[in-house]
């Protein structure tokens, strides 16, 4: 029993307490907290309406983030910043094999031992990361925080760089439709006023209207004029035939603007003046629910500027890279109490089997 408890429990003991005391290297810790924040600015109906929402957490972004803090990406980008080879191989791996890192290892090694430095903890429950980096050097494990922050940072500001891209992209799309269709709509238009050299058909067509009035009134005065003649004065009175010569150019004229109400002085022979009228009426109509179409698409689009800018996401930084002044870590009372007490259960698990097999032998 005595032998068995010297090599299970006593030797590992003392030669973890003969490493921790002569190859063991002294760790600084820098911690930093964060947490990812949606700031919502309500609009002055809002205010009035006394609506406000200042800001609240993003648990889908803090869970992207989370998983961002453990990707190789980010790993290859802090080593490009602070050269976490050389931060981790400042105590060569014959002294401290087990703490060091190998400058010669690969990505995938850096990656390994990023995750024996960095220690996070993450709360879904209220959104808040807790990061601690550990380094041989207090300066090394700040400069590490601040660039996993600053990396961690940018990331997030993407994400909102994206999310107000794609917010807005559809609707910046249907404005520039928009603005194409009633384009062509008021160059349609122009077209037309340019070949018929008439502004507004429905102005003339009032004119011409107006013309068929007058020429119908002066018929039915002519009529009534002649027939007043023929019951007062002989058939062969030369003012009948005057009243009648009158009477036919009055009707000669009516049956004209009947079949054609007045071309422009420039406008083309034989072309019906309702086909212009037609025409205009459709360009017009076209031109219109063009700039509603333009009006509706230029509302949205405002609209999703104006939420875009109402929600901005950040990376709040609770508690910025600490400064170390003395080495915590490794934790060598700590880590020989932990391993002292391992080592007693499996000495006092392996007595028990011991002593059961041989009561039943």
């Amino acid at each position: 029993m005595f032998l068995t408890f010297v090599l299970i429990v006593v030797t590992p003991v003392c030669l973890s307490g003969y490493y921790f005391s002569t190859h063991a290297a002294d760790q600084y810790a820098s911690r930093v907290a964060f947490s990812v924040r949606t700031e919502e600015q309500s609009s002055a109906i809002e205010l009035l309406g006394g609506i406000t929402e200042l800001s609240g957490s993003s648990s889908s972004d803090t869970d992207i983030l989370f998983a961002y803090l453990s990707s190789q990406e980010l790993v290859t980008r802090v080593d490009d910043l602070v050269d976490l080879r050389a931060v981790w191989s400042r105590v060569s791996t014959r002294q401290d094999p087990l703490f060091a890192f190998d400058p010669d290892g690969t990505i995938e090694d850096l990656q390994e031992h990023w995750h024996r430095k960095i220690s996070i903890v993450y709360d879904s429950g209220t959104g808040l990361i807790d990061l601690q980096v550990l380094a041989f050097d207090p300066l090394d494990a700040m400069r590490v925080a601040q660039a996993v922050l600053g990396e961690c940072a940018g990331m997030i500001n993407s994400l909102s760089r994206i999310a107000q891209e794609d917010s807005i992209r559809f609707t910046r799309d249907e404005l520039a439709n928009a603005v194409e269709r009633l384009k062509t709509a008021r160059r349609a238009l122009t077209q037309f006023r340019n070949r018929t050299q008439i502004v507004d058909p429905t102005i003339d067509t009032q004119n011409q209207m107006g013309l068929l009035v007058t020429l119908q009134r002066q018929l039915a005065d002519a009529l009534i004029d002649s027939d007043l003649l023929q019951d007062t004065t002989r058939e062969n009175d030369p003012r009948i035939v005057q009243a009648k010569r009158r009477i036919e150019v009055i009707r000669a004229r009516i049956a004209s603007e009947r079949r054609n109400l007045g071309l422009g002085e420039e406008g083309e022979s034989g072309e019906a003046f309702a086909n212009l009228v037609g025409e205009y009426e459709g360009l017009i109509v076209d031109r219109e629910f063009a700039e509603t179409a333009y009006t509706a698409a230029l509302a949205a689009h405002d609209s999703a500027l104006a939420e875009v800018r109402k929600q901005s996401r950040y990376l709040a930084a609770h508690v910025k890279p600490t400064l170390a002044e003395k080495a915590q870590y490794p934790e060598r009372g700590k880590t020989m109490a932990l391993l002292a007490l391992f080592c007693f259960f499996a000495w006092s698990i392996f007595c028990l089997v011991f002593y059961s097999l041989r009561d039943r032998s």
